[in-house]
C-alpha cells in the first residue's frame, strides 16, 4: 500500500495501547474508503492457508520457475524487480479479479493493423501509463497504449494536500482513479491494443516498430516504457549502479469484534515492536511496521510493511507478524473479505540516456528510493513530460541526423531523457540512496530512533522529503538539521555510514560533478 505525503511514527510497546499510542494522521473520511471487494474466506479457513513460494538461487531455476508463471526476465536485476523469490505472490496479486475496474478494451477504440504510423505508442497500463497518454492525447499528438487489460489492484492512499491534481482530492480510491484516467485517454483519443509488447527497434526511415504478441506490429514516431520496474527486456540500464532493494507488505481487509485505535483516523506508521521473542532468527529480524485504516468502526484494512530490505521479506513471515501483532493488541478477527501482497522494487541504476526507447513512471526508475512512493510523482510529471514529447515531435528530425556524439546537438530521445533526469533530480536520487543504504542497515531499535528524530524536524521537511518536493540544497539542510537533533548514537550512525557506505561518496560525487 502507497501513501504519499506525510506519516507519522509510533512509540515503543505493543500490547498496551494507552498512553503514547502511535500518531494518527486524520483527513480520511467518507472519500477516503477504498474499493468495495468481494468476501473472501473465513477467519479461521483464512489463517490457515497458504500458498507455498519458494525462492530459488539457481539462474536456470529461476527461469524455470519464471517461465512456470509465464514471465520471463532480461537478467537478474530484472528478476528481482519482477518479484524474485516472491514471484508466486506478485502474480496473484496482478490478476486478481476487480469488478469495480472496467476493461480497457471497453473504453478505448482499438489499434489496428490498418493503424498508420502514431506519433506516440506508450507502453503499459498502469496509473503512470494512463495518465501520460492522456496527456499526450490532449496535446493533438495520435497515442496508441499497448499492454494486458488487468486491474489495478494494490491499494493506495494520498494526502489530499499532496495531491496537486485538485479533481482527485475528492477520489481517494484507486479504482476510481483509474476510471477517470481511462475517461481522461477516451476522451483525448487513445486507442488501445490488449497485448504483450515484445521488443522495440528502429526502422531505416527513423520510425519505431513495437512488436507484440501474436505476430503483430505497430509503428510510432516515439516509444515510451511505463510497464513497472521489470522492463528491462525493452530498456538499457547503468550498468554497476546501486542495488536493487524490496519494500514488501502483507495486508488484509477484515471484519474484526474491536479496533483499538480511533477509526475516524488513519494509523500510518506504527513501528513498536512486538516481535523481539517471536522472530529471533538473523533472517526474522528487519523492522517492520503497521499501517491501519478504518472502513467502518469494525471493517478495518491492516498491513504490516517492511519499508526496504537487501533481500525481499517473504510475504508468509509478514502475513505471520501481522497476526502476531494484532493478537498482541487484543484484535480478533470475525471475517476476512480481502489480501494483499504489495512488492516495490527500490534504488537499482538509472536507465541509460543514450537510448532512444524512452521510459516513464517505475520503468524509468521513478519510485522513491527510500520510500516506495512513485504513483504521485508520475501523475503529477506527466503533463509536463507530455509536452515535452509534444514539442520533440512536432519540430521531429530523423534521428539519425542527431547521433550521440554528434556536434549538432543531441537526439529528441536523448531531450525527453534529460528532461526526466535533469541534474537536479539525479542529485536529490543520490540523496535518496544514501538514505535507503541507512534504512536497510538500522535494526528495530535504530529506526525507531530514527523515525522519532525524523519527525521532529519541521513538517515542510519531512513531508518534502516523503513527496520528493526538497530542492538538493533544502536536502542538505534537511541532513544537518536531522543530525543537529539526533541522539549521540545516530549521530554516530550518520557519520560512518557516509564514510563507509558506497552511496555516501557517491552523492558527494553526484553534488560535486552535476
Amino acid at each position: 500500500m502507497e501513501f504519499t505525503g506525510a506519516t507519522i511514527s509510533a512509540p515503543f510497546g505493543c500490547r498496551a495501547l494507552r498512553g503514547g499510542g502511535p500518531l494518527r494522521t486524520p483527513g480520511w473520511g467518507a472519500d477516503g474508503r477504498r474499493r468495495r471487494v468481494s468476501s473472501g474466506p473465513g477467519a479461521e479457513q483464512w489463517r490457515s492457508w497458504k500458498v507455498s513460494c519458494v525462492a530459488t538461487e539457481k539462474p536456470e531455476e529461476k527461469a524455470a520457475a519464471a517461465a512456470g508463471l509465464g514471465v520471463d526476465f532480461a537478467d537478474e536485476e530484472d528478476y528481482v524487480k519482477g518479484g524474485g523469490g516472491e514471484l508466486l505472490y506478485v502474480r496473484m496479486q496482478a490478476t486478481k479479479a476487480m469488478d469495480s475496474q472496467s476493461k480497457i478494451a471497453s473504453k478505448l477504440l482499438p489499434i489496428t493493423a490498418e493503424t498508420s504510423v502514431l506519433d506516440l505508442i506508450i507502453i503499459g497500463c498502469g496509473p503512470a501509463g494512463l495518465s501520460l497518454a492522456a496527456e499526450s492525447a490532449k496535446k493533438g499528438l495520435t497515442v496508441g497504449l499497448i499492454g494486458p487489460d488487468l486491474p489495478f489492484t494494490n491499494n493506495y492512499g494520498v494526502w489530499r494536500t499532496n495531491s496537486k491534481i485538485s479533481v482527485w482530492r475528492a477520489v481517494l480510491s484507486m479504482s476510481g482513479r483509474i476510471l477517470l484516467l481511462i475517461a481522461r485517454c477516451h476522451e483525448a483519443g487513445v486507442t488501445y491494443l490488449n497485448s504483450k509488447v515484445e521488443q522495440i527497434i528502429e526502422s531505416p526511415d527513423g520510425h519505431r516498430i513495437v512488436y507484440c504478441e501474436p505476430d503483430q506490429k505497430i509503428l510510432c514516431r516515439l516509444a515510451i516504457v511505463a510497464s513497472g520496474a521489470a522492463s528491462g527486456k525493452l530498456l538499457e540500464y547503468e550498468v554497476g549502479g546501486p542495488r536493487v532493494c524490496v519494500q514488501t507488505a502483507y495486508g488484509v481487509e477484515v471484519e474484526v469484534e474491536h479496533y483499538p485505535y480511533d477509526p475516524s483516523l488513519m494509523v500510518f506508521m506504527d513501528y513498536r515492536d512486538c516481535f523481539k521473542e517471536k522472530f529471533s532468527n538473523p533472517e526474522e529480524e528487519n523492522p517492520t511496521f503497521l499501517y491501519a485504516m478504518a472502513m467502518s468502526s469494525t471493517r478495518i484494512f491492516f498491513e504490516e510493511t517492511c519499508l526496504a530490505s537487501k533481500d525481499a521479506m517473504p510475504f508468509d513471515l509478514l502475513k505471520k507478524r501481522l497476526m502476531y501483532r494484532l493478537d498482541a493488541m487484543g484484535v480478533r478477527i470475525l471475517k476476512v473479505y480481502e489480501e494483499e501482497w504489495s512488492y516495490i522494487p527500490v534504488g537499482g541504476s538509472l536507465p541509460n540516456t543514450d537510448q532512444k526507447n524512452l521510459a516513464f513512471g517505475a520503468a524509468a526508475s521513478m519510485v522513491h528510493p527510500a520510500t516506495g512512493y512513485s504513483v504521485v510523482r508520475s501523475l503529477s510529471e506527466a503533463p509536463r513530460y507530455a509536452s515535452v514529447i509534444s514539442d520533440i515531435l512536432r519540430n521531429r528530425v530523423h534521428s539519425e541526423q542527431y547521433l550521440p556524439g554528434s556536434s549538432q546537438g543531441p537526439s529528441p530521445s536523448m531531450l525527453a531523457w534529460r528532461t526526466l533526469w535533469p541534474p537536479e533530480r539525479k542529485r536529490q536520487r543520490s540523496f535518496f540512496l544514501f538514505g535507503l543504504a541507512l534504512i536497510i542497515q538500522l535494526d528495530n531499535e535504530g529506526i525507531q530512533t530514527f523515525f522519532e528524530t525524523f519527525f521532529r524536524l519541521p513538517k515542510w521537511m519531512w513531508r518534502g522529503f516523503l513527496g520528493s518536493t526538497l530542492s538538493s540544497v533544502d536536502l542538505m539542510l534537511f541532513a544537518l538539521y536531522m543530525f543537529a537533533i539526533a541522539p549521540n548514537k545516530l549521530r554516530m550512525n550518520l557519520v560512518s555510514h557516509l564514510l563507509s557506505d558506497p552511496t555516501g561518496s557517491a552523492m558527494i560525487r553526484t553534488y560535486l560533478t552535476l
